[in-house]
């Protein structure tokens, strides 16, 4: 492995940022050890540019691939022509990719057809089916082959590596999405709250809330289907509970929320929340109902159950340690597991207080340091 001085970090989604936040904030806190350029690919443009603002990050390279309908053939052919020219100008000594979308597979590609060494932050987590999640599971089986530093949250990661033969400069550090968490709740509490009631008016927060998020692509069709009829029965039926549903912008989600659910009074459907706002809300909700990876490790991390809308997950370690609930799409499991939380106060009690597997905050030191002695 050559020195490491130069750094490029490559992310393009929300969930990215944030997990990334955390990470390049530790690392220019040593500018005399290390030169750090940041790359976005930019398909979440507007959820991105935000979290960025609140972590004060500014990158030093755009590719700006939104586009309307893009698909995954457009997403990887633009942002691997893209990154050519971005290595060719920096000329890094090790890329850093985190997690699981088209931008990860893509980035630890062009490093491979560069040869230049990768880092993979959140890696080793695995469904064990292809197509669930789509195409996330396959993005990060081929960019754990392709890396050449594995950042594993848990053992059970470490494992999933190890079996597929992988087992060299493998570290279990935890997730820096814990880091970012207590990270963004520091910079929420030394802001004005006043804002963040301000814009959640519309709440009675004496009453419980449920937290919903969904946008996986897996769910597309009947899931969502499902999903808005139990939600449609449980608010309808539980009067002085209220959810809140920041939808994704993409028109497969919008279309079956809207249908269902935009005449319910207490199901408050609202457009995506920026990271503060979100993280702000979720540690007022009473759980949290969803399909996405970060908030079932986030969410444990504030004592909130979380309820998962898949079939499968590749965090089992919230399920084994009791902090999620693996609840499908379905809709009578849906109403029931609701029904559990709101109405058996062990259960709830259970699930709250379970402890979270994903880390301590952290993680994103352990990494600096690994990185740290390999440049030495």
């Amino acid at each position: 492995m050559p020195d490491i001085n130069k750094i490029l970090f490559i992310y393009g989604t929300r969930p990215e940022a944030i997990k990334m936040a955390p990470l390049i904030k530790e690392f220019q806190k040593t500018p005399d050890c290390f030169d750090v350029k940041i790359c976005l690919t930019g398909q979440h443009r507007q959820m991105l540019d935000q979290t960025n603002a609140f972590f004060d990050i500014v990158s030093d390279y755009d590719l700006n691939l939104m586009s309307p309908n893009q698909t995954l053939f457009d997403i990887t052919a633009l942002c691997l022509s893209g990154l050519k020219d971005v290595f060719e100008q920096t000329k890094p000594d090790i890329v850093f990719v985190q997690g699981d979308t088209t931008s990860v597979m893509v980035g630890a590609l062009a490093s491979f057809y560069k040869q230049i060494p990768v880092a993979h932050l959140e890696a080793g987590l695995r469904s064990g089916c292809k197509y669930s999640p789509f195409p996330e599971e396959i993005n990060r089986i081929i960019t754990g082959h392709i890396a050449d530093y594995h950042f594993a949250p848990t053992s059970k990661a470490v494992e999933n590596l190890k079996s597929e033969g992988i087992t060299k400069n493998v570290y279990m550090v935890g997730n820096t999405v814990i880091d970012a968490l207590h990270l963004g709740l520091d910079i929420i509490k030394n802001e004005n709250t006043d804002k963040y009631k301000k814009y959640f008016s519309f709440l009675d927060f004496s009453n419980r809330i449920i937290l919903v998020t969904g946008h996986r692509r897996e769910n597309f069709g009947d899931s969502f289907e499902n999903i808005c009829s139990a939600i449609a029965y449980i608010a309808n039926v539980y009067k002085d509970v209220q959810f809140v549903y920041p939808m994704h912008f993409n028109p497969n989600v919008r279309e079956p929320v809207n249908r269902i659910l935009k005449d319910i009074t207490n199901v408050h459907l609202i457009e995506p929340l920026d990271y503060p706002y979100l993280i702000w809300l979720m540690e007022k909700c009473y759980f949290v109902l969803t399909d996405s990876g970060g908030i079932q490790e986030e969410a444990p991390a504030l004592g909130k159950p979380v309820l998962v809308m898949r079939d499968v997950t590749e965090r089992q370690e919230g399920i084994e340690a009791g902090t999620a609930k693996l609840v499908g799409t379905k809709y009578e499991n849906l109403v029931l597991t609701m029904e559990e939380l709101l109405n058996n106060e062990k259960t709830f009690s259970d699930m709250a207080n379970a402890v979270n597997p994903y880390g301590d905050g952290t993680t994103s030191q352990k990494i600096v340091e690994v990185i740290k002695e390999a440049a030495e």
